[in-house]
């Protein structure tokens, strides 16, 4: 295992200076983000001229564990278009694999399997894992949706954010069995609650070293990544807190 850092935790920086911040404070990798409404790279911006992205990313000299890609209420067809021009800059990049959301809460299960498994040939065609995130607002919500949705798309697996798990609106849930299933790792410190969903780290309740040491278990080889948000309304700094997490990482790993 090693540690790395989402490109949303310097989201006021342009994409080239988080970049270089993640690279200055010594990540082996950057996690980063593509997203339809997002600070940095968009879907489209990707698809029209993925030849340039591909130069900025090169140019930032810092490998990518993996890209998180949300393409926002684009349309069916739109939207396998963008995946795969991710998927095409993932490659040329030696990203390993791509993150996207699952479907909302309460969505069409069996469409959205359906949905998954076209996207799985399409990432899979230019030799990136497809994996979806846990997370509060969607079908992963319930663990056992999240393993059902990984049974039934062959080629998926999953992105693991504790924190949607712990934070969740039905309160903590046991997601143990979800281990083995898990390519991709997202890390901050959460209380019990959604309004403590982002705390300084050493303040809230996750157990850094128990989801480490699953994760050895499972005998898991890829990253961990730093994904502390620099939102709007942050009640702390958020470089610091990256910098806490990352140390302690590192010394669990």
């Amino acid at each position: 295992m090693y540690v790395a850092c989402s490109t949303l935790s310097f989201c006021k920086l342009t994409l080239e200076d988080a970049l270089r911040t993640i690279r200055e404070m010594r990540f082996t990798k950057a996690d980063l983000a593509i997203h339809a409404v997002g600070p940095h790279l968009t879907p489209a911006e990707v698809a029209a001229d993925p030849g340039k992205v591909a130069q900025v990313l090169k140019a930032a000299n810092l490998p990518l564990a993996a890209i998180h890609l949300d393409i926002g209420d684009a349309t069916p067809e739109v939207a396998r278009t963008q995946l795969r021009a991710v998927s095409r800059l993932a490659r040329v990049s030696s990203t390993p694999l791509l993150t996207v959301p699952a479907a909302l809460a309460g969505a069409d299960f069996d469409a959205e399997v359906e949905r998954l498994r076209d996207w799985v040939k399409v990432t899979a065609s230019e030799g990136v894992i497809l994996t979806v995130e846990t997370h509060s607002a969607t079908i992963t919500a319930d663990p056992l949706g999240a393993a059902e949705l990984c049974r039934r798309v062959p080629g998926l697996f999953l992105t693991i954010d504790p924190s949607h798990y712990q934070t969740g609106p039905h309160g903590a849930v046991n997601y143990d069995a979800l281990f083995p299933l898990v390519r991709h790792v997202r890390l901050r410190d959460s209380g019990s609650t959604p309004e403590q969903f982002q705390m300084r780290i050493g303040q809230g309740q996750l157990e850094f070293g128990r989801v480490v040491s699953q994760l050895e278990q499972c005998r898991y080889d890829r990253a961990l990544s730093v994904d502390i948000r620099d939102v709007a309304d942050s009640a702390f700094p958020i470089e610091p807190e990256v910098r806490k997490l990352k140390y302690l990482l590192e010394s669990l790993v």
